[in-house]
């Protein structure tokens, strides 16, 4: 297991110096689900939800997220972002929606926060929007999926 890189000499928090570190194409994979009652699903397949289109406003909000993610996380480096896709499916499961986000760069850091904050705030969207209809929801196995680029080159998660 390798060193935290987050912590100065003397174990206090700093943002890691990546300047001389080489510019290459990045990507990270993330995903995770919210859980939901079969009656809130239906609706927002129907799109009969009284706020409009669930899963579209989600998207938005999760594209926007993974462009604040160095407003939010405080060591994360502002990256200049070249693609964030993110893919919900609410026919996968019975029981609630999917979503994996993809997102790209061409840094000198890695894009994994980006990814990771775009799966939260797309669920926690969908939670808001659905709320009053169904509070007993559950946003679940966040994780990171995949991450290509960079000095530490490929990961993939074994499942």
């Amino acid at each position: 297991m390798g060193k935290l890189t987050h912590f100065n000499t003397r174990g206090e928090a700093h943002m890691v110096d990546i300047g001389d570190k080489a510019v290459t194409r990045r990507e990270a994979v993330a995903g995770g689900r919210i859980l939901m009652a079969p009656a809130t699903l239906q609706l927002i397949r129907e799109g009969g939800h009284k706020k409009g289109d669930v899963l579209g406003i989600a998207r938005v909000a999760g594209i926007m997220a993974a462009k604040k993610t160095a407003e939010l996380i405080p060591l994360c480096h502002p990256l200049s972002l070249t693609h964030v896709d993110i893919e919900l499916d609410a026919q996968a499961r019975e029981d609630g929606v999917t979503c994996t986000v993809t997102a790209q760069t061409d840094g000198k850091t890695g894009i994994e926060m980006e990814a990771l904050t775009a799966v939260q705030v797309t669920l926690l969207t969908i939670y808001d929007m659905c709320k009053a209809v169904d509070r007993s929801m559950v946003i679940e196995a966040v994780r990171l999926l995949k991450k290509s680029g960079g000095k530490s080159g490929d990961w993939v998660r074994a499942e």
